[in-house]
C-alpha cells in the first residue's frame, strides 16, 4: 500500500465532512433548502394534536436574508378516524412564493378547520382582502375548501400554530418538537390584535390600508386599481415583446 493511499484513507472521514459542509453551504447560497419539525397543537376542547410541519425555501433573495417559502405542508392523524390529513401550500406564478401563514388548526364535531393569514400584501390582495385578514379552510374528507368566517366555530379563538417564520423560530429553539406552551410563548410577542386572537369583527379601513395598499393583477403585474398609465405601459411592453 502506497503512502499516499494510506494517507487518503486516514483522512477520508474529514474529507467527507468538508464535502458535506460545502454542499450545505452551496445549497444556502443558491436559495435551496427545507426543514421539518413537529408542533403540539392545543385544540379548543383541551385535547392536543401532534402536527408534522415542513417548509421549503427558494428563489432570489436579498443578501443576509432567507429565500421565500416555496412549499409548506401540515400533516396529522385525525384522532377519531385515524385518517392522515395533509394541507399543502405551494408557490404560485402570480406571487412567486407560497400564499399563506397557517395560524390555527382546530377540530369541532369531527370537522377540521384551518385559519391562515395571507403571506404579504400581494397574497392579501389575491385572496380578496378579507376583513378580518384570514383565509379559512375546512376539510371535507377529500379536499380543503375555503369557507367564510361565520362558518368557523366560535370555539376557535386563539392561534395555536407557530405563526411567523416558523422554521426560523424552531431553529432558534434548537429542538424538533415544540410543545403547546412554547407555541403560546412564541405567539405572545405579537402586538397586532389579529395575531393575538382570531378576530370576529372587521378592522377599520384605515388599518387595512396601513397594512396593505390595494392592488389588482393585470397581465401578470400587480398595479393600483384603475391606473390607466400602468395599464398602458404594460400593454406597450407586451406589444414590443411580440414584435
Amino acid at each position: 500500500m502506497s503512502y499516499g493511499y494510506s494517507l487518503l484513507r486516514r483522512f477520508a472521514p474529514l474529507l467527507s465532512l468538508i464535502a458535506l459542509f460545502s454542499l450545505n453551504a452551496c445549497a444556502g447560497l443558491f436559495g435551496l433548502g427545507g426543514d421539518s419539525w413537529q408542533e403540539e397543537v392545543l385544540l379548543h376542547d383541551g385535547n392536543k394534536l401532534v402536527v408534522d410541519r415542513s417548509v421549503e425555501r427558494g428563489g432570489p433573495h436579498e443578501i443576509g436574508q432567507k429565500p421565500a417559502y416555496t412549499k409548506q405542508t401540515l400533516a396529522f392523524t385525525h384522532p377519531a378516524t385515524g385518517e392522515r390529513v395533509v394541507w399543502e401550500d405551494k408557490a404560485t406564478p402570480d406571487l412567486g412564493n407560497s400564499n399563506f401563514l397557517p395560524m390555527a388548526l382546530d377540530i369541532y364535531q369531527g370537522k377540521i378547520y384551518l385559519v391562515a393569514n395571507p403571506m404579504g400584501c400581494l397574497a392579501y390582495n389575491k385572496w380578496g382582502r378579507p376583513n378580518p385578514p384570514y383565509v379559512i379552510f375546512r376539510y371535507d374528507g377529500k379536499t380543503w375548501v375555503r369557507i367564510p368566517l361565520h362558518e368557523l366555530p366560535p370555539e376557535t379563538k386563539t392561534p395555536n400554530l407557530i405563526v411567523s417564520s416558523p422554521d426560523t423560530q424552531v431553529e432558534s429553539l434548537r429542538k424538533r418538537f415544540v410543545d403547546s406552551e412554547a407555541i403560546k410563548r412564541l405567539n405572545a410577542g405579537f402586538r397586532q390584535p389579529e395575531y393575538k386572537a382570531i378576530l370576529r369583527e372587521a378592522l377599520s379601513k384605515e388599518r387595512l390600508e396601513q397594512m396593505c395598499e390595494e392592488r389588482v393583477l393585470y397581465n401578470g403585474y400587480w398595479i393600483i386599481p384603475n391606473d390607466p398609465i400602468a395599464r398602458s405601459m404594460i400593454d406597450q411592453r407586451e406589444k414590443q415583446d411580440k414584435q
